[in-house]
């Protein structure tokens, strides 16, 4: 009876726990699932920390171990390998060699960041040919003695390099930096940048400053005369052919009409013919001046004549902005090639002084993809309205033909003087109808052949 209580006892306990075993078994499998959860949470976060540890590993490694320096490594790792695996004496002798070099170069890249280095120059404009100088002031603000190093210096594609002596805490030393002839355009240097070497050359350690400075390298320019800016010689204006009733430049007489005012009557005429004479004018308008300057490369022989053609183009519009005259200075723009033929854009280069304008020249550029200068004018007469003159800056692979399409462009009202570069012809002036050309070998023909239109 009381072992058949006991049975009775353990299924009803078996059968009255069923529930609560279950829900155990439930508590059990979230447990679980928790945990492998939290597993897997860790087990990314060590692989994002590993991968980026290799990652930094990686570019530290590709920025400090030069190609002999791989090869050594590679002979290390080979001669090692080689030498323990197969027992060959030589290759393991090989391998600690190639070991100890590694690790004797190491000590030199120490101390990189030891330095502070300021870089000043002393001019951010200079004209093109002309060289540039400045200095170079180093200190050591480590505790330590900092080794002798070199500090590079880019200036625009070339470099620039300078070797620093040993240096004891809180010393510093100054070099002067001589930069050589550059070329027009907007050079950047810096920033200057302290190497770490050792003497085979295997391992090497840079440090960057952000010490960059950029300098505008203007065209050549020349002195020309003032009153062949434009070919225009009055300062007010020039007189167009049309003809109103009161201005400056006084044209004919004709009858009076009703509505005339009576302070242009014309008394002695009107006395010898007995009727009512009035003055009548042609119309003045200040002198507004374009330089177009073309920057499509099938223009040009080659990239010279086209700085040729900057030079001449910054001279004109030089001596407009020193005789205060309106001025447009105007280039074209660089177009996408998938919407070239399609888009009509042109750049217009600062004109309101000498030092935005030389600036705004120092970036022109020959360009691929843009508007022919036929193009080039059409927009400029539709965008530019009171133009007195014009001038065209050219290539001389621009045929005359297409040269006059482009003088065409503007209003009859407009004179339109053209400025051929050739490096290879004499300088000489043509007139055509409705356009005078000035050919130019040099930038110094240009003050000449534009006295000559004047006088002429």
């Amino acid at each position: 009876m009381s072992l058949s209580d006991t049975r009775l006892t353990r299924t009803s306990s078996s059968t009255g726990t069923d529930g609560r075993t279950h829900a155990t078994s439930v508590t059990a499998t979230s447990v679980s699932s928790g945990r492998l959860v939290g597993a897997v949470v860790t087990g990314a976060e060590v692989w994002r920390a590993v991968a980026s540890t290799a990652a930094r590993a990686a570019r530290w490694i590709a920025g400090t171990v030069r190609p002999a320096g791989s090869l050594v490594l590679l002979a290390a790792t080979a001669g090692l390998t080689l030498g323990i695996v197969f027992g060959w004496v030589e290759w393991m002798v090989a391998g600690f060699i190639a070991l100890i070099l590694l690790v004797a170069s190491v000590p030199f890249l120490f101390g990189a960041r030891s330095y502070d280095v300021a870089l000043s120059l002393q001019h951010g404009r200079v004209v093109a040919g002309d060289g540039m100088t400045g200095e170079v002031v180093v200190r050591n603000h480590g505790r330590g003695t900092a080794l002798p190093g070199r500090i590079d210096i880019p200036v625009g594609a070339g470099l620039v390099e300078f070797g620093v002596p040993l240096l004891r805490p809180g010393h510093t030393v100054a070099q002067p930096l001589e930069i050589p002839a550059l070329r027009r355009g907007i050079i950047t240097v810096g920033p200057a940048t302290t190497v770490r070497s050792d003497p085979v050359g295997l391992l090497r350690r840079e440090h960057a400053f952000d010490d960059v400075h950029e300098v505008h390298v203007h065209p050549r320019t020349v002195s020309l005369p003032s009153t062949s800016a434009g070919l225009i010689r009055d300062l007010e204006g020039s007189s167009t052919r049309r003809t109103v009733d009161d201005d400056m430049s006084f044209h004919a007489i004709r009858p009076y009409v009703a509505g005339d005012s009576r302070r242009h009557i014309h008394w002695k005429s009107t006395a010898k013919t007995g009727t009512l004479m009035v003055r009548q004018y042609e119309e003045s308008r200040r002198s507004r001046m374009a330089v177009v300057l073309a920057v499509a490369e099938d223009e040009y022989l080659d990239a010279d004549e086209f700085e040729l053609a900057v030079s001449c183009a910054a001279s004109l519009g030089l001596r407009a902005i020193r005789d205060a005259r309106d001025v447009a200075i105007v280039t074209g723009s660089e177009i996408p090639r998938v919407v070239r033929g399609r888009l009509r854009t042109i750049r217009h280069l600062p004109a309101g002084s000498s030092r935005p304008m030389l600036d705004g020249f120092s970036g022109v550029e020959l360009l691929e993809n843009t508007m022919p200068i036929v193009e080039v004018c059409r927009l400029i007469a539709e965008s530019e309205q009171g133009l007195s003159i014009a001038v065209l800056v050219v290539g001389s692979r621009l045929p005359l033909a297409r040269l006059q399409q482009a003088a065409l462009a503007f209003p009859a009202e407009t004179a339109v003087l053209a400025v051929v570069c050739d490096e290879r012809a004499h300088p000489r002036m043509r007139a055509f109808a409705g356009l005078s050309v000035l050919t130019a070998g040099t930038i110094d023909d240009l003050s000449g052949l534009l006295l000559r239109g004047v006088t002429a």
